[in-house]
This record gives C-alpha cells, sequence and structure tokens, in this order.
C-alpha cells in the first residue's frame, strides 16, 4: 500500500497595514498528512527552469479532500525546508484513483 509522510506546511496570513501601507504577513504551521514526495524527473527539471527560471527538486502529491492554498508557500520535510513555486495541479477527485489529487512542485529554500 502506498502511504505518504507529513510534511509542515507554512501558509500565509496577512494582517494589519504597516506604517508603509503593506500587509503584514505571518507563517502559520500547519501539518498535512500522506504527501507523496519524488524527486522531479529530467523533463519537468528542464520545463520549470524554462518557464519559471527555477530548479524543480521534487514533486509533491497532495491528498484528496486537502484545502489548504499551496501556492508560493514554504514546506518542510526531509529536515529541510522547500519553496512552492508555479501553479498547483488539481484534478477531478472522483476521476482519479488513490488519494492524491493534487500535484505542486517545490526548489530548495534558502
Amino acid at each position: 500500500m502506498i502511504k505518504g509522510i507529513t510534511v509542515t506546511l507554512y501558509e500565509r496570513t496577512y494582517g494589519t497595514a504597516d506604517g508603509f501601507n503593506h500587509p503584514t504577513v505571518t507563517e502559520v504551521a500547519t501539518t498535512v498528512d500522506n504527501v507523496l514526495v519524488a524527486p522531479a524527473s529530467a523533463q519537468e527539471i528542464l520545463d520549470a527552469t524554462n518557464l519559471y527560471g527555477k530548479k524543480a527538486v521534487y514533486t509533491m502529491a497532495i491528498p484528496k479532500g486537502d484545502t489548504h492554498d499551496w501556492k508560493d508557500c514554504r514546506v518542510s520535510f526531509f529536515g529541510e525546508d522547500w519553496h512552492v513555486f508555479g501553479i498547483p495541479l488539481e484534478g477531478i477527485e472522483c476521476d482519479i484513483p488513490l488519494a492524491w489529487n493534487k500535484k505542486v512542485t517545490v526548489e530548495r529554500y534558502e
């Protein structure tokens, strides 16, 4: 049986404006269970570099029913921090077998 790992997702929340009239941003850590993590393929690395100018390192499959906003967030797994880039790709839950229907790509966060 396929089983994913637990990753920590740091979702951004926007607060009141600061002195420069920009909203203050805080990150709220939440854990997401059963996330599949796989190394990006050579083609995915080339495509991401050509489209975004970023090097894809891992591709993550997000479980069905997840409602978190994964766009442009920081995630932690394998003892490292990673940055989600690009648009999360989501399929129709009832048409996809197994437990995952969303795919995001991450790069190394430093």
